[in-house]
């Protein structure tokens, strides 16, 4: 994936698939709330700070929005849309949850754009995956009083939530997008139009 749509501009179908996207991934971080924070608080009473290898679903939506749509702001729409399912449905943090989302998507967002929204490669999607983990790290030094916590326990949370969203978020979402691309799911999109030109076997023109 390394070539981005010649225009920024919104399209209709990108409003439409981000807002799909957004809904999804937050059904998602429902079921994941249940499972995902049951397997943090487990892992976490081992090693305070493990917890974090368990965050990276969380941080998926704003990978996938970013990878799909390739548009400035698509990673916070999807991201915050997710969020604001979660809370909606009941999420245990209530509008912590939306907050959290904000702080994640902007994390994924700052990635794309470094690479001024014209490479969507595994590389960028690892990055901006670790990216919604920082923006969920430094969210919970405020919010979740992490910033009363050790340093050591700071440290190993900063670093399994930057491994879980690297993997979960931007490995993941990656495939995802890679697969959904084989369906054909994607042809008005950058993601499709990679697939078309190298089944024609023409050269990728970059924007």
């Amino acid at each position: 994936m390394t070539a981005a749509p010649k225009s920024n501009s919104w399209r209709v179908i990108d409003i439409v698939t981000a807002a799909v996207l957004g809904v999804a991934c937050g059904l998602l971080f429902v079921l994941w709330n249940g499972v995902g924070y049951a397997g943090y608080k487990a892992i976490d009473a081992v090693t305070p700070g493990l917890g974090g290898l368990f965050t990276g679903i969380w941080l998926i939506g704003g990978v996938l929005g970013g990878l799909i749509i390739r548009k400035p702001g698509a990673a916070v729409f999807v991201e915050v849309l997710a969020a604001s399912v979660s809370a909606l449905l009941g999420s245990q943090w209530a509008i912590e949850t939306v907050y959290s989302g904000l702080a994640q998507g902007l994390g994924a967002e700052l990635i794309f754009l470094i690479f001024m929204y014209k490479r969507f490669s595994l590389d960028v999607a690892v990055l901006s995956g670790i990216g919604a983990g920082v923006g969920a790290f430094v969210l919970e030094l405020f919010t979740s009083g992490n910033l009363a916590m050790s340093l050591s326990y700071n440290l190993i949370y900063l670093v399994c939530t930057a491994i879980s969203g690297a993997v979960l978020a931007g490995l993941l979402g990656f495939v995802l997008v890679k697969a959904l691309a084989k369906t054909g799911a994607l042809d008005r999109f950058g993601a499709g139009r990679e697939r078309l030109r190298a089944q024609a076997g023409t050269p990728n023109p970059g924007r």
